[in-house]
């Protein structure tokens, strides 16, 4: 079935038509034409680098005459619209709409069956569209971003040299829906043919978005669809996944199967949160691996390739009960789950598809149990693998349906993990689906590329990207974890924390300090690497407040060429701004246009963006943080000639340090709290301030040129 569209005004002026139907779009400039013969066009005028296109065109044909076509408008959860519906007969009756947006340019496509058909002849298919271009899909276990591919399940992004594209995609029925190329490179929308006959009733649905700019088309479609499914899109801090650090036991932390022999895994566990106590930072949650429950047909907890024999903690590791062992661990859990096991009871008590169960009552006796056992989120993990149902239109929606609303009733969130693109869309259906993984096990160097573009899909649909597991003594996998805005967890063994690395990303009570957006690489970088030039990576996050836009810079090579460039206003700023080396402590002052260089000869650089206010100061934020100006360390800041800051502080702080750049020494006073003098340095141009809290745990500076 197709999404629920909630129109919240009924068509208006809808008349039959029997010449051309056209509507156009003044805000995005978008014109669409369904004439009586079947024909559909597509027009948005574009800037291309293609000199013999003038326009983006698109088009395509149902073959057959329409009947019943309209005009009309009205408003569904994306915002106002005007569309085309039509009727026509393919081995069936079908009707038909193409919608487009005010302010948005998106176009919606939407066909119902009236009568059962074969699966034929699909809607939309584009004859013509903008050809010669890159592009890029998503394909496999963990979405891996392809250049050469144009996977079935996955969005089609196409863009020309200048970053101008056109994303199309399903927007229903991803389980099955599939895109596909035609024999003269048609564009075509429809459902895998392994699927033969669609029911009567059958209604599927496909978005188009023309943008300029590849992550602008990235962030309008997914905003676009998040909103016609209704989904709340979690904020970076929505649960304690997502809030606070964790300690993970999968595949490549010190304890994925294996424990301290003395103690035991409870005792291992427990030391590893004492661990945390000693070096002073507090643990948020503790995610429990594949080990913990029995699996295989005889239900043993080493049992590394089978399936969930049972969903319950291993008795010889859990001598009482999960609940029991969350009670004295004090720390909120996290569960991973694997497919069910050809061998397990489960199978004879509830029904299946595939290897997972579609039966309510699995999924109600699953989530009860987590909820007595303290689990915060659960993780289904294998979903491009084992964790499938059978190839049919409604299993994957049943599947990951029934999951959804159980834990939802028990206040459990969702962590996806080795997912298809398919699985990345399906996020948009669930508000409680916060985080899903986006590169494979053991967060490290080899992992960054497919990390930062399975951001990029992640971070479009609303769902939060997991970089996986790392070492806290890992400058570079810390920072960009914490750069990711999503999950923050480290797998070291006893003894082995680097309190100072991590405090770079978190605050004492374990706080992440993290921005407001997820890391994904800038479009330039996807250019370069598409067009194959041995250039560096460059990706960006940012933080923003009232107008002002501070954005986080991490470059890396990926060959011999260790140049990288990138300028503020690729980043979204449109003033001068302050451009501040991390790991050089050296900066300048640059226009929004102008080219920054960036040397990777000693490996990765990370630099601090930071616009220039209307009191000309360039505030750097917290020292401590690789994210300075996190907000949940910097709240509030505001620039209307007075900056002023207010800086929060975990319990038991005593003292920030914040910093900036000015032409010259600013004053500095504080509304609340306490701050010592000012420190500047004329040659550098950078300011410090030591800056202590009031008992409401937070101080208000204010700073401002003489």
């Amino acid at each position: 079935m197709g999404i629920p569209l909630r129109v919240c005004a009924l068509l208006a002026g809808a008349a039959l038509l029997a010449s051309a139907a056209t509507v156009v779009e003044p805000s995005t400039g978008i014109t669409l034409t369904v004439s009586p013969s079947g024909r559909y066009t597509i027009l948005r005028p574009e800037e291309t680098s293609l000199a013999h296109v003038r326009g983006w065109r698109f088009s395509g044909d149902t073959g057959h005459e329409l009947t019943d076509l309209a005009e009309g408008a009205g408003s569904d959860l994306t915002g106002p619209y005007q569309e085309i519906s039509f009727r026509y007969f393919d081995g069936g009756a079908r009707v038909a709409s193409i919608r487009t947006y005010s302010g948005r340019p998106v176009v919606l496509f939407t066909v119902r069956y009236l009568d059962s058909a074969a699966n034929a002849a699909p809607f939309p298919e584009f004859a013509a569209y903008p050809r010669k271009l890159l592009h890029l899909s998503f394909d496999g276990i963990f979405g891996t971003h392809r250049f050469n591919y144009l996977a079935p399940d996955s969005p089609w992004l196409f863009f020309d040299g200048r970053a101008n594209a056109f994303l199309i995609s399903p927007l229903s029925h991803f389980g099955v829906a599939a895109l596909s190329m035609g024999g003269q490179e048609q564009i075509r929308s429809g459902i895998s043919p392994a699927i033969k006959t669609l029911p009567a009733g059958f209604t599927h649905q496909t978005i188009l978005v023309i943008e300029r700019g590849i992550n602008k088309a990235f962030e309008t479609w997914g905003q676009a669809i998040t909103g016609l499914y209704g989904k709340t899109r979690p904020a970076n801090d929505a649960d304690v996944v997502l809030d606070r650090l964790g300690y993970w036991t999968d595949a490549g932390a010190a304890y994925y199967y294996r424990f301290e022999e003395a103690l035991g895994y409870e005792g291992t566990l427990l030391a590893v949160r004492d661990d945390f106590a000693r070096a002073g930072i507090a643990l948020g949650y503790l995610q429990l691996d594949s080990w913990f429950y029995p699996k295989g047909p005889l239900g043993a907890w080493e049992d590394f390739t089978g399936g969930i024999h049972e969903y319950v903690a291993h008795p010889s590791l859990f001598p009482r009960t999960l609940a029991s062992f969350r009670e004295r661990l004090g720390l909120p859990l996290i569960t991973h789950a694997r497919w069910i096991d050809p061998a397990s009871p489960y199978r004879r008590r509830y029904e299946f598809s595939g290897n997972v169960s579609t039966d309510p009552l699995y999924w109600d006796n699953l989530a009860a149990y987590l909820r007595e056992a303290g689990v915060a989120s659960y993780e289904q993990d294998w979903l491009g693998a084992q964790a499938q149902p059978a190839l049919a239109v409604q299993h994957l929606s049943a599947f990951t349906g029934q999951m959804a609303r159980a834990l939802r009733e028990q206040g459990i969130s969702i962590q996806y993990c080795m997912p298809a693109p398919r699985h990345f869309l399906q996020t948009a259906r669930y508000d409680n689906v916060t985080t899903i993984r986006v590169s494979e096990d053991r967060f490290d160097r080899n992992r960054w590329d497919e990390f930062l573009y399975g951001s990029r899909l992640a971070s479009a649909l609303g769902v939060w990207p997991w970089s996986d597991v790392f070492r806290s003594t890992e400058r570079d996998n810390t920072l960009l974890s914490t750069l990711s805005a999503g999950p923050l967890g480290v797998g070291d063994p006893i003894g082995g924390l680097d309190r100072d690395n991590l405090l770079r990303a978190v605050r004492p009570d374990g706080v992440i300090v993290k921005p407001d957006v997820a890391i994904v690489p800038l479009d330039q970088s996807i250019l370069d690497e598409v067009q194959a030039q041995d250039r560096p990576m460059v990706a960006a996050a940012s933080t923003d407040f009232e107008g002002l836009r501070f954005s986080y810079v991490f470059a890396y090579p990926r060959g011999r060429e260790t140049l990288a460039a990138f300028t503020p206003d690729s980043l979204g700023l449109t003033r001068p701004a302050y451009v501040y080396n991390y790991f050089t402590g050296e900066g300048r002052l640059m226009e929004a246009g102008e080219s920054v260089q960036v040397s990777l000869a000693d490996g990765s650089a990370y630099y601090i963006v930071a616009p220039i206010g209307d009191s000309g100061i360039a505030f750097l934020g917290d020292a401590g943080h690789f994210v300075s100006v996190g907000k949940k360390r910097i709240p509030r800041l505001s620039d209307t000639g007075t900056l002023e800051v207010t800086v929060a502080f975990a319990r038991g702080e005593k003292v920030r340090v914040v910093r900036g750049y000015a032409p010259s020494a600013p004053s500095a006073s504080v509304v609340r709290g306490a701050a010592g003098p000012l420190v500047y340095d004329p040659s550098t141009r950078l300011f410090r301030v030591e800056v202590s809290a009031d008992e409401g745990l937070s101080a208000v500076l204010r700073l401002k040129l003489r």
